[in-house]
């Protein structure tokens, strides 16, 4: 059922949050320097303190550090909301009260992944990815139980920004990775725990900050191939020009053929960036487009992957993905201790989505000539229809015997404009240092969205082949006619935050945001989706950081944060008019915003060794969500649900890692222990083989949210074996966690799974540089996710057409895959 399949039964992701940047700037990395572009939303810069070098590697003749580098170690520093870093205006690092976690240029690359979702799963504790698409370039990024994800009917809870620009797609916050460049990206940075981070910070936030040519100069091609039909090739170049101007460009390509039965993928995409700066004033104008058409079989029932583990279950499942973005930022040091700032974005989103699946349209019981939607009601002898563009109903044009199925099709076309703006002082107060920031931000996006549904047949291989019949409206109220709907999200918020340095090692942070919201939705074929709902609320923030000595920090703080509901979620929140979750929308009653509460606190430290930098941290979490928001299926109709609020849930854990940095070895490794539960008890609908005969399961407080893993254990390394030859390895272990569907937790887990990868790099010359990677080496089948279906909807063709038997519907990994590939710098 692809998509379809997978969305009757995500009726609970995370909750949505916002976020702002964070920028990590490592002093060591090729592209990276001690001053970044200037942002839109609050970054992070953490310069890496200089280690012991044992050997001397060959130095890159392009990628160069812009800056001097510093015998002594570097302050690490803290820019919000959209200082530009180097300027005096920041805040130390050891001063924020909440955890950081950062990943570098050099990790990306050494990830040799077009997808920065593997970079942040590698590096940066409670982050996992699956690919619940079954695309490598859609995955879920999930953190702390929070996912940002690609998936149309995900209610959303981790906010993303591109240099301080807010990605997530106005009709249903998704995220497309696809569209970003990983080329171009310079940091990728997760932060926690801060209601400034704007509307919807509720898991967190992740921010990519992109280069420049103030910070990257010098060109560099970057071919790689392996497994699958994977071909993939990048090109970037930066340069500075004279003192004051900058230009940076990066170009990817990337074809995959996949591992599944029809998952080909192409990925197109571009970024620029020209940048003009003078006495301490920073100005950049920047964007790019990508142009993407993707395969994305989703899960696949377990008694087919049995057979061939490539298996798909319906075709098509495509998705074509463009984007056009343009952004402009400013930065003036108005006085020595006054800093102004502002921005503005504009954004333009195409989605089209092509989606075969089952159909509940049969031949009616009582005339075999005429198609229904559904059964005859045998009480009332009264047959559903199914009816045509017209309004009359439809004729069944289908032989006898035939396997009805249908085709639906979505257009999603999104602008969004923005602009924000922003004031930050350092004069001192009552004699001690003092940081004072204060800022406001609004936010429009307007969306056209229309689906629409075929009628088809499916052949023994699961292809739907399209009839040409398109259902139109109809009396009943759960089956699928033409939809047609224009939104408008409009965002304001006003922040303020101060950090209070009561002495040399205690400071306080305190603060708050009020965001407000409204939603409008305009039905153009008629008035059920027709609303208009508006949202505020006030999330305030408190907490401090202590310097136990000059190698540890301590942390704790207290904050809050709303999220809204989706034009998505709103049209689609009315149990007695369900539709199909992601695709159709039905009708239009209101939802509650989510509220997340969270206690966050740990230590950090950094301490100089003989054989490197070596960096810890350990840290606890409790976030409740109240009023969060669940999709959930409607028993008896294949892939139709709605969204309502459920009441409470809570997400609680620890995370700890270990780093040791020096220019022969890097090794990294993280343990997070992640409890997410119900609070409040739930009726939900699902196909679990335990469901009720109504088709219901009773959800109890404490039982744990579906699709969650508790553990998650990562470890990586590479080591200088000379000056020219690096080797490497990582590893991944994720333990079971329960299926989608069986939120009552009656259902054996999804087991658990361990992969580990290998890496190796061999610079030839100065300019070339040849690499490989074998990923997953001990070739080991698993799965990432699990849910169940309706074993009734389709025959098993590979079993003679037999009923399945099995439930489970799950969603594979890559087997084992070489790549190889070529770097030449200029």
């Amino acid at each position: 059922m692809g998509k379809r399949l997978w969305f009757k039964r995500r009726w609970l992701m995370a909750s949505v949050s916002t976020g702002l940047g964070l920028v990590f700037a490592g002093q060591a990395g090729a592209a990276q320097d001690e001053e970044t572009n200037v942002q839109n939303l609050p970054a992070v810069e953490v310069t890496a303190p200089p280690s012991t070098p044992r050997r001397t590697a060959p130095s890159r003749p392009v990628a160069r550090v812009a800056g001097t580098s510093s015998s002594t170690r570097p302050k690490t520093r803290i820019y919000v909301y959209p200082t530009s870093p180097g300027t005096g205006r920041g805040l130390d690092v050891d001063k924020v009260p909440s955890a950081i976690n950062a990943v570098d240029a050099n990790q990306i690359r050494r990830t040799n992944s077009p997808n920065i979702a593997d970079a942040l799963q590698q590096y940066v504790p409670g982050v996992s990815i699956n690919e619940v698409t079954g695309n490598p370039f859609q995955p879920d990024v999930q953190f702390r139980g929070y996912v940002a994800s690609p998936l149309a009917g995900t209610p959303q809870g981790l906010a993303v920004y591109q240099n301080g620009v807010r990605i997530n797609e106005a009709f249903s916050d998704i995220v497309n990775w696809d569209l970003i460049p990983t080329a171009a990206i310079r940091s990728a940075v997760v932060v926690t725990n801060n209601p400034a981070y704007g509307l919807n910070a509720l898991g967190g936030a992740i921010d990519l900050q992109m280069k420049n040519g103030f910070n990257y100069q010098g060109a560099e091609i970057d071919v790689m191939g392996g497994s699958f039909g994977r071909i993939q090739g990048s090109a970037q170049w930066g340069k500075q020009v004279d003192r004051n101007w900058s230009v940076y460009g990066a170009l990817e390509g990337i074809h995959d053929n996949g591992f599944r039965n029809f998952s080909a993928s192409d990925v197109r995409r571009f970024y620029g960036d020209v940048g003009y700066r003078f006495e301490g004033n920073e100005f950049h104008l920047n964007g790019g487009v990508a142009n993407n058409s993707l395969a994305g079989p989703s899960t696949v029932p377990a008694e087919l992957l049995q057979q061939y583990w490539g298996a798909t279950y319906t075709t098509p499942q495509t998705i074509s993905n463009k984007v056009g973005y343009l952004n402009l930022t400013g930065k003036v040091e108005a006085t020595p201790t006054w800093t102004f700032e502002g921005t503005a974005h504009v954004r333009a989103f195409k989605q089209n989505t092509v989606d075969g699946n089952p159909t509940d349209t049969v031949p009616c019981d009582a005339d075999a000539t005429l198609l229904c939607f559904g059964d005859v009601d045998p009480l009332t002898g009264l047959q559903p229809s199914a009816n045509g563009l017209n309004g009359v109903q439809l004729a069944n044009p289908f032989a006898p015997g035939a396997i009805l199925g249908e085709i639906d099709r979505t257009s999603t076309k999104s602008t969004t404009f923005g602009v924000s703006g922003q004031a930050t002082n350092i004069d001192q107060l009552f004699g001690h240092e003092n940081r004072f920031v204060i800022g406001a931000s609004y936010d429009v996006s307007s969306t056209r969205f229309i689906g629409s549904a075929e009628l088809g047949t499916i052949g023994t291989n699961y292809v739907v082949t399209g009839s040409g019949i398109f259902l139109g409206q109809s009396g009943d109220p759960t089956s699928i006619g033409p939809v047609s709907l224009r939104t408008v999200n409009q965002y304001h918020g006003l922040y303020a935050l101060d950090t209070f340095n009561v002495d040399d090692r205690f400071a306080v942070t305190g603060g708050g945001r009020f965001n407000a919201a409204r939603v409008t939705l305009m039905d153009q074929l008629g008035t059920a989706l027709n609303g208009d709902h508006t949202y505020d609320r006030f999330n305030p923030i408190i907490g401090a950081t202590y310097k136990i000595t000059s190698e540890v920090t301590a942390y704790a703080g207290y904050s809050e944060a709303n999220r809204v509901p989706t034009p998505l979620e709103l049209g689609c929140a009315d149990p007695a008019r369900p539709c199909i979750i992601g695709q159709f929308l039905i009708a239009d009653p209101p939802l509650q915003q989510v509220v997340s509460k969270t206690f966050e606190a740990g230590f950090r430290g950094t301490k100089e060794l003989n054989i490197g930098s070596l960096g810890w941290k350990i840290g606890a979490y409790r976030a409740t969500n109240y009023d969060d928001i669940l999709a959930t299926p409607i028993p008896g109709l294949t892939g139709f649900g709605f969204f309502q609020n459920v009441g409470r849930t809570r997400r609680q854990g620890i995370e700890a890692e270990v780093s040791l940095k020096s220019n022969v070895l890097q090794f990294q490794a993280s343990y997070a222990f992640l409890d997410a539960r119900f609070l409040d008890a739930l009726t939900l609908g699902s196909d679990s083989p335990f469901a009720d005969a109504d088709g219901n399961i009773q959800v109890l407080p404490g039982n744990h949210i579906p699709r969650l893993p508790s553990h998650l254990i990562k470890a990586s390394i590479e080591y200088a074996i000379t000056d020219v030859w690096k080797v490497g390895g990582d590893a991944l272990f994720v333990s079971s966690q329960y299926f989608v569907g069986d939120e009552s937790n009656q259902f054996p887990k999804l087991p658990s799974y361990a992969v580990f990868n290998l890496h190796t790099s061999y610079q030839v010359t100065k300019n070339l540089q040849l690499y490989g990677r074998v990923n997953n080496i001990f070739d080991n089948r698993y799965s990432t996710v699990g849910t169940f279906f309706d074993r009734e909807a389709l025959p098993n063709f590979t079993n003679g057409g037999a009923e399945f038997t099995d439930p489970r519907s799950l969603s594979p990994a890559r087997p084992r895959a070489f790549y190889a590939g070529m770097r030449v710098t200029f």
